[in-house]
């Protein structure tokens, strides 16, 4: 009588908005299908099949896989993302860059390597998210 059909609850799920706010730290692995923002701090793995966000205040250590990425915070890992990455002034990410698309602000620091383009992307849609999660990239690669 009050159950909700599957692909309501898929739905929701996609449309869902998770925040993990500032002064909140979270040790361990977080997959979602819906957006993420991080204005605390994680020390783990995100995995979203939509957008993460990384707040100025947000500091993530750990790898990030995600369809489109917002970065204004700090991020020690490498970071996935098969659409659009943006990187705001205030970013500090030390690790590789995998990314079918990349916006750079003027003041964003970056340390590592990067990777973009059509065959980027598909090699991020071909993994299953999460999969590769944790591993260096390059093993990712070959």
């Amino acid at each position: 009588m009050f159950k909700k059909d599957k692909s309501q609850e898929t739905e929701e799920a996609y449309g869902s908005i998770n925040l993990i706010g500032a002064g909140t730290n979270i040790t361990g692995d977080i997959v979602s299908k819906g957006d993420i923002r991080i204005d605390g701090s994680v020390k783990g793995n995100v995995t979203s099949s939509a957008k993460v966000v990384l707040g100025t205040s947000g500091s993530v250590e750990g790898s990030i896989v995600c369809a489109n990425a917002d970065v204004s915070g700090a991020l020690q890992g490498d970071i996935k993302v098969s659409e659009l990455l943006f990187l705001k002034s205030t970013t500090r990410l030390n690790g590789d860059i995998y990314t079918n698309k990349m916006v750079v602000e003027s003041g964003a620091v970056f340390t590592g390597k990067c990777n973009m383009g059509a065959q980027t992307k598909l090699l991020i849609n071909s993994e299953e998210y999460g999969k590769t999660n944790g591993r260096k990239a390059e093993s990712a690669v070959a």
